[in-house]
């Protein structure tokens, strides 16, 4: 990959220069042939390419290129005469300032982060001018007989310390004008007023972004700063109001302008299967695990004491207070972080060869953060949104198919991890118009609709809006006859979000149709397929009638199976949805018929290292006994495996499950002893002892 087209390293906040300074007892040797080898590295960048601060980034490259040719002069010379130590001062200083301008130019380069870049240009020439003048100072203490090792090197030296000085870094005139045009259009937001489309492709055509999937990367990439911060619980951050803005910007750039989706790009980009990657056989994935979560680290990174821990832990840590290394203890000199890709990269193979993407893994860590996105952040974000959402619902609403394939995939993006848009989506009425196409015989069309409908079933409106608009049986027609398996798999998670409301569960309850499909969905559908069937059946299933459909539908059988299958959270969630089924009569019969299924049960509760799974598996037994008597008792009481797992519970179980365990115990005793014949009295004058 080109230099100008490389990501910024993983991990590391846009515009932040985290740097290490190499240490004092380095070899001047070794320093040099290191910074030879990162003074390269930074001028293979092409100047040109960058979409903003052209002429500055060029002047610093400039520099870096008379750098390299002065320091492969000091390299020649120092094979015949050693370097001093005091050399490495001014090598490390040298070393530092092109760490620093090497995130520069690669942060100028990202893909996705033009337009953030381009109003944040001052702050960038800012920084280069410190680093070109930190390369002025470092040759300025460099020894003499460093900087004067050959008549070349001397001449090197002195052009390099007058340029770095006088160097003009200033953003370009256009990246003022593309800026200035910017601000104005988000104030034309704030009045709910449109801007001209000629200026939008102006700003646009300035920082490169000439198609569809282009403007969806740079979203992606402010969507990602934003809940960053707000994962940190920056809500104040000045930030927020300008990243909002550029965001509603984009977006309506993209709904706007945009007449189709780049379909091969998108593609391309969008979450699926990916061919397993290669991971070594040696990796152990408990030396992935940070030493502070004990979970896998998806942002790994390397403080001050060498040792590696997750970004979110170790930023914990020290806000709690803490200012050692959690692993040997010493105080830390410094809270900066280094990303360690080497880490990243080892993890990312390992989740590759496991069918997982790195950002799935890391999505999770945005849940709490997508919660404090119920505000716009501002006006001019505020109106963007709401003017992009009123084309978006015409074009549901009256546009051709190519218009509602757009617009139906618009409105899955828009309203996936954004609060304020799901309830500028349910105002407009897009809740209607999407059930409405749900009958679409256009597969991706009806696919989106449906996972639209799922972001808004997220929204206490949304749910509000399907149930009276009629959807509920659509919802459940979509589950059993959706062109996609991912359509039905989505509409069935839209049945759990119904779910914890008891009106919206009696009404899917009342549905002929839909416990059945529902139990079908977990016998033949794919894994996230049972997954979604499962957590909607245990939400719906309320009171005698719809645990009795389910028995009827035979999902006990396929509960049973899945228990004994290999995926360790789908028999967690068959042993919780087999504990909703035992709470009636009926379906603790049902259960009770299968002696294998008893058996099973019990070697669950003994093996599993879920907490919840053996809270659900002893309320589950509790149930069972209950409804099935005395004689359920005794044939629980014969298992071997039943008492040590009940004590277990006791000594270490939550207290739900101690409560349950010792209810148990109780019951095998108490029926032990009633089935023990009754002692014969002692003769008279013999004493009796009792314990």
């Amino acid at each position: 990959m080109p230099p100008h087209e490389r990501k910024a390293p993983p991990g590391r906040r846009m515009l932040a220069l985290p740097t290490v300074c190499p240490c004092e007892a380095i070899a001047p040797g070794t320093l040099l042939a290191s910074l030879v080898a990162l003074v390269a590295e930074v001028a293979r960048h092409n100047a040109a390419a960058l979409p903003v601060l052209r002429r500055g980034a060029g002047e610093a490259l400039r520099i870096a290129r008379v750098l390299l040719a002065f320091l492969e002069e000091v390299r020649e010379a120092s094979a015949s005469a050693p370097l001093p130590d005091a050399s490495v001062l001014g090598l490390s200083e040298l070393h530092v300032a092109m760490q620093k301008l090497r995130f520069l130019l690669a942060d100028c380069s990202r893909r996705g982060a033009r337009l953030w870049v381009l109003m944040n240009a001052d702050l960038v020439a800012s920084e280069l001018r410190v680093v070109l003048c930190s390369v002025a100072t470092a040759m300025d203490v460099l020894p003499a007989d460093v900087a004067g090792a050959s008549v070349e090197a001397g001449e090197l030296a002195r052009l390099l310390s007058q340029q770095a000085w006088r160097a003009p870094v200033w953003p370009d005139a256009d990246d003022g004008r593309a800026t200035r045009s910017v601000r104005s259009m988000l104030a034309l937001f704030t009045s709910s007023a449109t801007p001209h489309a000629e200026d939008a492709r102006m700003v646009l055509g300035r920082v490169g972004i000439t198609s569809w999937c282009d403007c969806a990367e740079e979203v992606a990439f402010l969507e990602a700063e934003l809940l960053d911060r707000l994962e940190d619980g920056r809500e104040n951050d000045n930030d927020l109001v300008l990243i909002s803005g550029l965001m509603a910007f984009l977006v309506y750039c993209r709904v706007v302008l945009f007449d189709c989706v780049d379909a091969e790009k998108a593609d391309a980009a969008a979450p699926g299967p990916r061919p397993a990657a290669s991971c070594a056989a040696w990796t152990s994935q408990e030396a992935l695990q940070c030493p502070i979560s004990l979970e896998l680290m998806t942002d790994p990174v390397t403080v001050a004491t060498g040792q590696t821990y997750d970004r979110t832990s170790i930023k914990r840590w020290i806000k709690s207070g803490c200012r050692t290394c959690p692993v040997t203890g010493e105080r830390l000199r410094s809270a900066q972080f280094v990303p360690n890709v080497a880490v990243r990269g080892i993890v990312e193979q390992l989740l590759l060869a496991n069918g997982t993407l790195l950002h799935e893994q890391q999505s999770s860590k945005h849940r709490c953060a997508v919660d404090k996105t119920a505000s716009a952040f501002g006006p001019a974000a505020a109106g963007g949104v709401r003017l992009a959402v009123a084309f978006l619902i015409a074009g549901l609403a009256r546009g051709t198919l190519e218009e509602q394939k757009k617009a139906t995939h618009e409105v899955r993006k828009l309203a996936k991890r954004n609060v304020y848009h799901r309830a500028c989506l349910v105002e407009a009425d897009a809740v209607p118009w999407l059930l409405h196409l749900l009958s679409s015989t256009d597969a991706s069309v009806q696919d989106n609709a449906i996972a639209s409908l799922l972001n808004l079933s997220k929204h206490a409106a949304g749910r509000r809006a399907l149930v009276e608009a009629g959807g509920l049986g659509l919802i459940v027609d979509a589950v059993n006859v959706a062109a996609k398996v991912e359509a039905r798999q989505n509409a069935a998670a839209i049945l759990f979000y119904l779910s914890p409301n008891s009106e919206y569960c009696q009404e899917i309850g009342r549905i002929p149709e839909a416990i059945p499909t529902l139990v079908h969905l977990m016998r033949e559908g794919t894994y996230r397929g049972r997954k979604n069937a499962l957590v909607s059946l245990h939400g719906v299933l309320h009171g005698a009638s719809s645990i009795g459909k389910a028995v009827t539908a035979g999902a006990v059988g396929v509960l049973a199976n899945l228990l004994s299958g290999d995926r360790e959270d789908l028999a967690n969630d068959s042993v919780a949805l087999l504990a909703r089924i035992a709470e009636q009569p009926a379906g603790a019969t049902a259960i009770l018929a299968s002696s294998e299924l008893v058996t099973s049960l019990v070697d669950f509760l003994g093996a599993s290292a879920s907490r919840s799974g053996k809270d659900h598996c002893v309320a589950l037994l509790a149930s069972l006994c209950r409804h099935g008597g005395d004689k359920v008792v005794t044939v629980m009481g014969k298992m071997t495996g039943l008492m040590p797992a009940l004590y277990a519970l006791v000594a270490d179980g939550s207290p739900v499950a101690n409560k349950k365990a010792r209810w148990l115990i109780n019951e095998i005793h108490r029926v032990y002893e009633q089935r023990q014949p009754l002692p014969v009295a002692p003769p008279a004058g013999d004493r009796v002892i009792r314990v």
